[in-house]
């Protein structure tokens, strides 16, 4: 049976949050937990890479470190001893552990309790704190303190303790509380822990548990275990155990996530949430599967479920009033995702419908049904729209996130009651108008590039990444994510940088020089040497990643940047810090490509745009820089009179308009021809006696050998007698001698002002 709308059919203690333990768990749990994991008191290898790890550097200590590369005992005592040096502590600090060795006594003699204050026992320091907290050292040398017990208590049941039990226990002080924070095992096995420390000590102790619940514990532990992403320390995991215990339950899916993960969390207990989180999910999933059955009923959509492992964990429908419109923005979501649009994209829509049903919602006639939604009705909201959010860049993701759910539920044929009038035009949706590229200026990339600034960033994976967005164009999504095998070298050897383009989705390939190559192959060197039998990314996530396969993320490098820009202090030029993203230097690159003259095809396959309009882009700044050369150009006309046009003034952009024209189809051997193309040119063959004839420096090789011919025709004829021949070439020379010493005398001037710069 199929849901309305298309969704399927589940029971309704599942979409209510899966309230009670669902019939067949068990056997699903008995099934799939494997005898290893089925002990009530869970031991695992020191060594073991989640529950376990390297073991701790001092000599003869087989516990795995926690911190500093010390196991929690040696970490403490460090502590305890003011923090020295690391490597002078290890070489001389003892192998045994706190809590395996001799504690100590009251510091009252013939007292042997434990020592609980100021090296007192419990009962000595009450009695201190009683008379007045005096002087500690005269009070314990007076007959005040009380007198030791006339029958001695029974000594701690440890072996190796001598101390006295405490009150009704069998333990001592510091033992009965380590007992205690166990939750209470049973004592022979606790002693027999306490006096054989070996590799059985990373234990996680399940007794205090439900059978039930303890059984999907073990299941989630084993999950963990098998897939090897994040260490899970067992010292870490056992308060969460006593929470659990405390919360009477038989098991986690008794009550939704948000009432476990509001359970008071353990002292110490960092990471409560995170963990009863990704434990009850696992459990639900054993119990529904992890598919779309399961998730399209819920009103928040746990993408992770359905394969999709991106950042945007999450899509969420609770906030949309009215069911008929959350079940077709289910619908719309869902399709979108199938079709490989990305969950951020599918989350922008969904919070389009959000806001486009909280405003039906404010008016309670406009709540019937979809028939409601006219055109007359969404001119209302994008007004509305309009107001609230004043031309923001999140007003056009909702105008275009209701666009196209609307049009999806006209093609799809969702519902057929949408009237034929709710539409929305492309006027509709708000033009930001189309940005300049965000090139940085070429002060602050000499800044960037500086390899005194680049050897600042301790983290060698981060400066190559920063060396291929700037030498490469990449985004930050394609280079955070780079396979380890992204070398590639053409028949001639030369190196290319192979990577997933994360917005086009396809791999494409971009040239490297030497030096970039090298780099790279000493990354995959550093990822060799902490993945000896490798990794699929070539810059692995520095934590919880215990197999290399998940990549650093765009987050995790960006808030590295702005640390690395503010310890280089790179500033711009009003001397204010620089702040710079990643995606600038694309910009960047693709600029100084354009205005170095590379086609824009080679450009366009650099950066590996779709489009050869994306690549325009970039084109425009290079026309402004050829415009700024011709600007400063010295120009003259036929008769050898400067000509200026003011670059500011109204003729600006027409006189530049109209040298580009010119120079493409009036081009003359000498200089340019200033008459507009529609026009007919009344002085044939006579330029350099021409008012519309403009020329400049780059000619004078030409105009030098023309005034040399025009002198031989003169000569010529004068000889056979042709007076009007030699005049009209008189007055050519004559403006080719005036044209020659205006461009060679500005020529000089330049040479000179270089010379004293």
């Amino acid at each position: 049976m199929s849901r309305p709308g298309g969704g399927p059919a589940v029971p309704d203690r599942q979409a209510r949050g899966h309230r009670g333990t669902p019939a067949g768990l068990l056997e699903k749990l008995m099934a799939a937990v494997r005898p290893e994991f089925r002990a009530d008191d869970l031991v695992f290898d020191p060594r073991d890479p989640v529950f376990g790890g390297p073991a701790c550097v001092v000599g003869g200590c087989s516990r795995p470190h926690r911190k500093r590369g010390l196991c929690v005992s040696h970490w403490q005592r460090w502590r305890a001893s003011g923090t020295p040096d690391l490597a002078e502590f290890t070489a001389t600090a003892a192998a045994g552990w706190y809590g395996h060795l001799p504690l100590g006594s009251c510091v009252i003699d013939g007292c042997n309790y434990g020592r609980m204050a100021r090296g007192m026992c419990h009962r000595h320091a009450r009695q201190w704190h009683g008379a007045g907290r005096p002087g500690l050292a005269a009070w314990q040398e007076s007959p005040a303190p009380l007198p030791p017990p006339a029958c001695p208590p029974p000594a701690c049941r440890i072996g190796y303790c001598d101390l006295w039990a405490q009150g009704t226990s069998v333990f001592c002080l510091g033992h009965d509380g380590r007992w205690k924070r166990r939750g209470r095992p049973d004592a022979e096995e606790f002693t027999a822990s306490c006096e054989n420390p070996g590799p059985g000590q990373e234990h996680i102790d399940l007794r205090q548990l439900p059978a039930g619940l303890r059984l999907e514990v073990q299941y989630v532990l084993q999950c963990r275990g098998d897939e090897r992403t994040s260490r899970l320390d067992p010292r870490e995991c056992q308060p969460f155990i006593a929470v659990l215990a405390a919360a009477s339950a038989s098991s986690l899916l008794e009550q939704p996530e948000e009432w476990w993960a509001g359970r008071a969390a353990p002292k110490n207990g960092h990471g409560w949430r995170a963990f009863i989180r990704d434990a009850r999910r696992r459990v639900e999933a054993l119990a529904f599967g992890a598919s779309w059955d399961t998730e399209y009923p819920r009103d928040a959509w746990r993408l992770r479920n359905l394969g999709i492992d991106q950042p945007e964990a999450t899509i969420s429908f609770a906030d949309i009033p009215q069911p008929w419109l959350r079940e077709l923005a289910k619908r719309y979501a869902r399709w979108q995702l199938a079709t490989g649009l990305s969950a951020s994209t599918a989350g922008t829509g969904a919070r389009a419908v959000t806001r486009f049903a909280v405003y039906l919602a404010a008016q309670p006639a406009l709540a019937a049904g979809l028939a409601v939604v006219d055109r007359p009705l969404l001119e209302r909201y994008l007004a509305a729209l309009r107001a609230e959010m004043g031309g923001r860049v999140c007003h056009g993701r909702y105008v275009g996130g209701l666009n196209g759910f609307l049009q999806a539920i006209r093609r799809h044929g969702w519902d057929d009651a949408l009237p034929a009038s709710a539409a929305i035009f492309p006027e509709d949706i708000p033009d930001r108008g189309t940005p300049l590229p965000r090139a940085l200026a070429g002060h602050v990339m000499a800044q960037v590039e500086q390899p005194a600034n680049l050897d600042r960033q301790d983290n060698p994976a981060y400066r190559l990444i920063t060396m291929i967005l700037i030498r490469c164009g990449l985004r930050i999504s394609s280079a955070a994510r780079l396979p380890f095998e992204c070398l590639v070298t053409d028949a001639d050897g030369a190196p290319y940088l192979r990577y997933w383009n994360t917005k086009m989705k396809r791999e494409a390939l971009v040239p490297i020089d030497d030096e970039l190559h090298r780099q790279v192959g000493e990354q995959q060197q550093r990822v060799l040497e902490r993945f000896p039998s490798g990794a699929p990314v070539l810059f692995p996530r520095p934590t919880r990643n215990l197999d290399g396969r998940r990549a650093v993320s765009c987050h995790t490098y960006r808030c590295a940047l702005n640390r690395w820009l503010e310890n280089c202090d790179i500033r711009d030029e009003h001397g204010q810090p620089v702040h710079l993203t990643p995606h600038q230097w694309r910009h960047t690159l693709g600029t100084a490509l354009i205005n170095k003259d590379v086609p824009q095809h080679v450009v366009q396959k650099i950066l590996d745009h779709d489009s050869p309009l994306m690549t325009a882009h970039y084109a425009r700044l290079s026309d402004k820089t050829v415009r700024e050369h011709w600007e400063r150009a010295r120009k003259v006309n036929s008769e050898g009179q400067p000509v200026q046009i003011s670059p500011d003034g109204p003729l600006g952009d027409a006189a530049w308009a109209k040298q580009q024209l010119s120079r493409a189809t009036q081009s003359l051997p000498n200089g340019y021809c200033q008459l507009p193309l529609v026009k007919t040119c009344p002085h044939a063959n006579s330029c350099l006696t021409c008012p519309m004839f403009v020329t400049t420096a780059e000619f004078l090789p030409q105009h030098h050998a023309q005034r040399q011919a025009t002198l031989q025709i003169i000569s010529a004829a004068e000889a056979a007698g042709h007076a009007r021949v030699a005049e009209m070439n008189r007055q050519v020379a004559g403006n080719l001698d005036k044209i020659i010493a205006t461009l060679e005398d500005e020529g000089t001037n330049e040479e000179e002002a270089s010379a004293g710069a």
